[in-house]
């Protein structure tokens, strides 16, 4: 029996989050995988209602959102992706949108293709607000499930040489793993073309509040780079793909869209490798039938982590209650 404390309402960056919440949302991500097979029954949120508020294009997030709460016996509403199918066409301002479906809903999840529409909505929602992806910010829900995915295959996260690749300064999910990584003490390397190198100040914040170094590789050529992942210098490969739809320039995307790409013969027995998906080119689909691929088991982890995101949550709003596994 466990008793929490969780005093975030909200979940919208992981610069929001002390590693100790981490931990108990990681937690009960292993209690829900248990209602997800049907061993538990689990009913606290009945007809309590997730209202899916996308304004960008997606598959896996939204899915296993809607999933994640009709696991939990509540009900989803979802929105409209495109703004044309909204009432944003007809001119209604982001503001109203946003009161309204607070009015409607229990829950909201949001993605937009605009940095800090979600921590804005926080800030006029009465509900619980979930960031699922803003601009190329912050995607805190993915980072968990990544961070439990690692868990799962590797049994630790502390010490392990993780090597983030690929486009970094415009993936948001790269932006909130590189936090939660340094909060375990994970050795991390950062490896992009050098028009996509990470922000300096994600970095800067990361080192400053962690206390932790961060390598950072920002050559083109590859050659070395291929030579450390065959050696198995790295445990975790974590690759990114180049995101066309950020660049205003199309011919800039050009020059770097096949700048890494991992194929089979270049990865050794023990080192995994993750893709929050989609991807284009840049894994070899000959890795999706080994034992180092684990990107659709990041995927299959979604479902149970954002069930314990959305329980942890709602639990706190509505007040503490006893949680018995």
């Amino acid at each position: 029996m466990f008793l929490y404390s969780f005093k975030m309402h909200h979940l919208i960056s992981m610069q929001d989050i002390k590693k100790e919440d981490m931990l108990k949302i990681l937690h009960r991500a292993e209690f829900m995988e248990d209602v997800c097979n049907f061993k538990v029954k689990y009913d606290k949120w009945k007809d309590i209602v997730l209202g899916n508020l996308f304004f960008e294009p997606s598959t896996r997030t939204r899915i296993s959102f809607e999933i994640a709460m009709l696991r939990l016996n509540g009900k989803v509403s979802n929105f409209a992706e495109k703004p044309s199918q909204t009432s944003l066409e007809k001119g209604e301002n982001i503001t109203d949108t946003i009161k309204v479906v607070d009015s409607y809903c229990d829950i909201i999840t949001i993605r937009s293709p605009n940095a800090g529409t979600a921590r804005y909505a926080s800030e006029i929602s009465g509900h619980p607000v979930i960031n699922a992806g803003d601009g190329s910010n912050q995607h805190p829900t993915q980072a968990l499930l990544d961070i439990y995915t690692m868990q799962k295959l590797k049994g630790k996260i502390s010490g392990l040489n993780i090597a983030l690749i690929g486009d970094l300064k415009y993936g948001r999910t790269v932006h909130s793993l590189i936090s939660a990584l340094a909060m375990f003490n994970a050795r991390i390397t950062l490896i992009s073309p050098e028009d996509l190198r990470m922000p300096s100040f994600i970095i800067e914040d990361v080192e400053k509040k962690e206390d932790v170094r961060i390598n950072e590789i920002y050559d083109i050529d590859v050659k070395d780079i291929n030579k450390k992942i065959k050696e198995g210098k790295f445990d975790i490969i974590y690759l990114t793909r180049i995101q066309k739809e950020r660049f205003a320039d199309v011919e800039e995307y050009e020059d770097v869209k096949d700048a890494y790409k991992i194929t089979k013969d270049m990865i050794s027995d023990n080192t995994i490798v993750m893709h929050p998906l989609p991807r284009i080119n840049e894994i070899d689909r000959e890795i999706d039938n080994t034992k180092n691929a684990a990107y659709f088991a990041q995927a299959k982890n979604g479902v149970p982590v954002r069930m314990a995101i959305i329980d942890y949550l709602l639990e706190n709003f509505y007040g503490d209650k006893v949680f018995v596994q």
